[in-house]
């Protein structure tokens, strides 16, 4: 492994050497919270003399798979498939010259949280993750826990383990003596992050000062004023009569198809594709296609007619948005009125609801109708389609006669 250190690496090797029962990762994006953590872990596993079982979880299996999995045969230098080392079925990684044994899980597979005792665990993203579920991990190692972190709220890890916020001085001692805590922001990876990524952090500073703080400073923040403050996950969707989002994305956004069934007084979602490339209209047609979509409508941003013109010419039926002054409130409000739920996998959706909200006015202080961009594009994709679906049920769109290519 070629391994450059950071500032998280460095200090998790200490703490683990120097026998601390914890180490907690605070701070912004792209600071190599999760990075520094795998290649931890993977040099201990290694140089390991006695049998040690390394347990690494985050929210659910696919965060995992899109991330820390991911992350992790980055750094070794190996490829998932066909990996004489690694079991998919089991999310396993062993070495026979190896001491050390990596395993990957969800903190929603209650078999695996309630299974064998650990000596290491390394809980990404703990904010994300119950805490009774974190409590119970924490409880079931032996030896040493690490936990990360953005710092979007005060949270459970604040709570039972930083020293800040203890209650006395005695308990403010007893933290000190067992968990070492790091701060780290993108500053502290910059030997490491290409330019281009820090510019963009940058960008954000007078753009959106809550987005700053948090994932710039790595301060913590409030994330007041949600658009959408309740979802719950789910494995799947459910069967129903689906519908779908499309948001166009230009520049430096990206292409997002969301797709939907309701059931009641009940929304559920998925993430099909959240592309970055800069899709062209026959790209998105093709992808369309690959998904198998048929009749099924789809509702795209109804600023771009031309676009939904020539994704009809393909034959996919594409039927118009409610647009014009209010619509956008009126598709916030019907997304509002049904309970939310995500499939586990729409990792870039989910984490969009977590931090999309109303903007504050810089001078008063108060919230306004407008809305973060950042985290905008799954958001908008389903509004188009939830806001406009009741309206043109049932009402064929006669121009999705022609055969695709």
């Amino acid at each position: 492994m070629d391994i450059i250190p950071t500032k998280n690496l460095e200090g998790i090797l200490y703490a683990f050497k120097n026998g601390y029962r914890r180490c907690l990762l605070e701070g912004g994006t792209s600071s190599s919270k999760t990075w520094g953590a795998l290649q931890a872990l993977t040099l201990i596993a290694e140089r390991a003399v006695d049998p040690l079982l390394i347990s690494i979880v985050s929210e659910s299996l696919p965060h995992l798979k899109r991330g820390c999995i991911k992350d992790f045969f980055n750094i070794i230098g190996e490829s998932q498939d066909n990996n004489p080392y690694y079991s998919k079925t089991e999310s396993r990684y062993s070495r026979p010259n190896w001491k050390g044994v990596i395993e990957f899980f969800g903190a929603d597979q209650s078999d695996k949280v309630r299974g064998p005792r650990r000596d290491i665990l390394f809980i990404n993203e703990g904010n994300n993750v119950p805490l009774e579920t974190a409590r119970g991990l924490d409880i079931r190692t032996s030896r040493f826990t690490i936990v990360d972190w953005n710092p979007v709220s005060q949270f459970w890890a604040h709570d039972l383990w930083l020293p800040d916020y203890a209650s006395n001085d005695s308990d403010r001692q007893e933290r000190l003596k067992s968990n070492y805590y790091i701060h780290s922001t993108y500053q502290d990876s910059r030997r490491v992050l290409p330019s281009q990524v820090v510019t963009d952090i940058e960008s954000y500073r007078d753009k959106d000062p809550n987005w700053w703080n948090i994932y710039g400073l790595g301060l913590i923040g409030k994330i007041e004023g949600l658009v959408y403050p309740d979802f719950e996950q789910v494995d799947a969707l459910p069967l129903g009569a689906y519908f779908y989002g499309l948001d166009y994305g230009f520049s430096a956004d990206p292409t997002v198809l969301v797709k939907n069934v309701i059931l009641g007084d009940k929304l559920y979602s998925q993430e099909m594709f959240y592309d970055y490339s800069g899709l062209t209209n026959d790209q998105i047609a093709r992808k369309l296609s690959l998904l198998k979509i048929g009749s099924e409508p789809i509702y795209p941003d109804p600023n771009e007619p031309k676009s939904a013109e020539e994704l009809r010419k393909f034959g996919f039926n594409v039927l118009e948005a409610v647009k014009g002054k209010g619509s956008v409130e009126y598709g916030i409000q019907k997304c509002n009125q049904y309970y939310q739920h995500w499939t586990k996998d729409s990792l870039n959706c989910i984490k969009e609801q977590r931090n999309f909200r109303f903007i504050k006015d810089k001078n008063t202080g108060e919230l306004t109708d407008k809305t973060t961009h950042t985290w905008s594009h799954g958001m908008d994709a389903r509004r188009y389609a939830v806001g406009s679906y009741r309206f043109s049920r049932g009402k064929p769109n006669t121009s999705t006669q022609k055969r695709r290519r």
